[in-house]
């Protein structure tokens, strides 16, 4: 109640810094949601389609990548890059780094 002006995403970092105990953004949303101290925005910015447009039938037609960011209290930032095969679902091949900067 004391950071009314905070957002969801600030909060959970304050936390986690305060507390030094890891609270993700989306637990701080659903714990706030759930004590009726935050409302759903009143517009949806993307909706989900109902089937995938392109639609992969064999493993290796299309790859996905994505990357999660920890952070490890007194070791500081992780970035974990992942790419995940579209048709099987398994991860291919992954990273783990200190940095985001490219490299050779």
């Amino acid at each position: 109640m004391e950071h009314k002006a905070l957002s969801t995403r600030e909060l959970a970092v304050r936390y986690t810094d305060e507390k030094k105990y890891f609270i993700s953004e989306s637990s701080a949303y659903r714990i706030l949601k759930a004590a009726d101290l935050i409302t759903a925005p009143d517009y949806v910015v993307i909706k989900a389609a109902e089937e995938f447009k392109d639609k992969t039938t064999a493993i290796n037609e299309m790859w996905q990548t994505d990357f999660t960011d920890f952070k490890i209290i007194g070791w500081g930032w992780y970035y974990l890059s992942t790419i995940l095969d579209d048709y099987s679902r398994y991860i291919i091949a992954w990273k783990l780094c200190t940095n985001m900067r490219a490299g050779k």
